[in-house]
């Protein structure tokens, strides 16, 4: 299996990846592996114009229409 080298890391984000390590119960090395997996593998985000387009197209535009309501209730007497 390939292995990687990280060199200059900061001393914080070691101790972060330490910590998280621990959190999980897992090796550095094994924590280590499991982030780099759920970020690089995990499936592409949908882009907002690909969430809208997957709406479905129902009602009519009718059921979205504003009512002219000239007459606003005072709501904070």
């Amino acid at each position: 299996m390939p292995s990687l080298v990280v060199r200059n890391l900061d001393e914080t984000l070691i101790n972060a990846l330490k910590q998280r390590a621990v959190e999980h119960h897992r090796s550095t090395e094994a924590e280590h592996r499991a982030i780099l997996a759920e970020v690089l593998l995990k499936p592409p985000r949908k882009t907002f114009a690909e969430v809208l387009a997957s709406i479905p197209d129902v009602g009519t535009d009718a059921d979205f229409q504003r009512h002219d309501d000239t007459e606003i209730p005072d709501v904070f007497v």
